[in-house]
């Protein structure tokens, strides 16, 4: 995965807020067992942590920023994304919002852009307060995506994933598809507090898993707006495959064995390994978001 040296990233759709102490209310779950309880309920869950019981508080904290502090000053090219994580992910977010920016409006609707919070240890948030122990997550109560980037070393070590930056790129990519969904009038769907295999919870994940593949269709296509040229200039079939196996790493099937030695498909919120992958490659194979109907 390669971007143009030469193109300017566009920081003001990520607040850096690593390091900055959480107003409000402070998160109930921590590390060791009960942030694996929490990643097993929560990982990608695309609504906010109160939704997971994780806010201690009733305030709405708003994510406090430091004038994107860090990645303002570091992540400036494409070659800083080609060489830094955390400007990787700068570039990311660009080019999938480019990407639905220009997709909404060849369907002739309006993307409205979301930001992307980084963080570090806990968060506030409008759906409340959380910890990085959730994974990453779209509150639809600020329309923004959270991510604590210390997750990618978790995806390899805890969950067994190949790793590599377009792993990383499908996380970020899934979060925006949650995003679409609250636009589009579709992540509503999850709140029925029904879990299961055919449960709307998961079918909303996997048209997520799918939206992500679309992107990763149009990648090397969408034209950057301050360049006219693609952000992304080269994927892989090797970035895929790290993609596809990052899917199956977080399917429910994988996370409640490791984690619990067993299976139960009745508790599902996001899918199989399987399921994950096979929607990712719907997306990525048609490029077409209307084959996106987990729904059916």
């Amino acid at each position: 995965m390669q971007f143009d040296d030469d193109a300017d990233l566009d920081t003001s759709e990520v607040q850096d807020v690593r390091g900055s102490r959480i107003p409000g209310g402070r998160a109930t779950v921590g590390g060791g067992i009960a942030g694996l309880i929490a990643l097993l309920i929560g990982l990608f869950f695309g609504v906010g942590p109160d939704q997971l019981g994780l806010s201690s508080s009733n305030d709405q904290p708003a994510a406090t920023s430091s004038s994107l502090a860090q990645v303002q000053q570091t992540c400036r090219k494409g070659s800083d994304a080609n060489a830094q994580e955390d400007c990787r992910m700068v570039a990311v977010v660009n080019s999938v919002q480019a990407f639905w920016t220009q997709e909404f409006a060849r369907r002739s609707g309006t993307y409205t852009r979301s930001p992307t919070v980084f963080f570090s240890n806990q968060v506030g948030t409008a759906c409340g307060a959380a910890t990085s122990a959730v994974g990453p997550f779209y509150c639809p109560g600020d329309r923004k995506v959270y991510l604590d980037l210390g997750f990618f070393d978790d995806l390899r070590t805890k969950f067994g994933s190949t790793g590599g930056p377009f792993a990383q790129a499908y996380v970020v990519a899934h979060e925006y598809g949650h995003h679409v969904q609250d636009l589009m009038g579709t992540l509503g769907r999850s709140q029925d507090g029904v879990t299961g295999a055919n449960s709307n919870s998961v079918k909303v994940e996997l048209q997520t898993d799918c939206y992500a593949g679309v992107w990763a269709h149009h990648a090397t296509t969408t034209k950057d707006p301050s360049t006219g040229r693609p952000l992304i200039t080269s994927l892989t079939d090797a970035d895929i495959r790290d993609g596809l196996d990052a899917a199956a790493a977080v399917g429910d099937d994988r996370i409640q064995e490791k984690f619990q030695g067993r299976v139960t498909p009745e508790t599902w919120t996001h899918g199989s390994a399987q399921q994950r992958q096979q929607w990712f490659y719907q997306g990525y194979s048609s490029g077409d978001m209307a084959r996106c109907n987990t729904f059916r």
